[in-house]
């Protein structure tokens, strides 16, 4: 099923003996759109933390009427590591992440991709990424540069070939795959109002730099497309075109 990513934002989540906090946002990776993580704002019982969950954390098919229900306890969620979500998160932080969760790391090949992860290895995986992960100049890349906030890239300005043509107002997301499949467009203040949406297929380029993304059409095309509306299912909104 594909759910709004901005109808998802602000669900409790709860750990198997308690409510933890509330969706904040998410972020993906920018060279496959896949969602990495859940930012999860915890309330007063962790002095509002914000802590990384991985879609792997969350009970299968169980989530619904405003709710992320977590194979996690409460006490795995206090004793994670910190890490700053104002800050690009580094790879080294990601590992010590996988390190203290049960999950499997979803970059790299052999062991770190599909086999058994042991947290005892988490000082020489680090030291391996870092050594893998310098570029040309020999210069150490800290930061994982394809970790991308939904929340920092909404209003992004879309160009077609021939011109400005709306801006980012939300992405559509499949459940199954925690794959962005596209973008919601807004294009009120160019022409007519209507919301559309634009697969990820469609994008050119992206400058991150310059906030703006890039498709592969003409304004015209835009102008014929169905507009995206939302209704409610349950408590979800879903998008669909009309």
């Amino acid at each position: 099923m594909q759910h709004s990513l901005n109808s998802l934002t602000g669900y409790d989540m709860g750990a198997i003996d308690g409510e933890i906090g509330k969706v904040k946002e998410f972020y993906f990776d920018d060279s496959t759109w896949d969602i990495r993580y859940l930012v999860l704002q915890t309330g007063s019982w962790l002095f509002e933390r914000e802590v990384l969950i991985s879609p792997e954390a969350l009970s299968k098919n169980s989530w619904k009427d405003g709710i992320f229900p977590t194979k996690l306890t409460k006490e795995q969620i206090r004793t994670s590591p910190d890490i700053d979500t104002d800050k690009p998160v580094s790879r080294q932080s990601e590992i010590e992440l996988f390190g203290h969760y049960p999950w499997q790391p979803y970059w790299g090949s052999g062991f770190y991709a599909g086999g058994l992860w042991d947290s005892s290895n988490v000082s020489s995986v680090i030291d391996e990424k870092i050594m893998n992960e310098a570029d040309k100049n020999g210069i150490i890349a800290d930061e994982d540069r394809h970790l991308r906030s939904t929340r920092e890239i909404n209003g992004y300005n879309i160009h077609a070939t021939d011109g400005e043509m709306g801006y980012i107002k939300d992405f559509i997301m499949d459940d199954h795959s925690w794959k962005i499949l596209s973008l919601v467009v807004d294009t009120h203040r160019w022409f007519g109002g209507k919301k559309v949406l634009i697969e990820i297929n469609d994008i050119k380029e992206i400058k991150w730099d310059k906030s703006l993304v890039f498709v592969d059409f003409n304004i015209e095309t835009i102008k014929n497309r169905e507009p995206y509306e939302e209704f409610e299912l349950g408590n979800s909104k879903i998008g669909h075109t009309v």
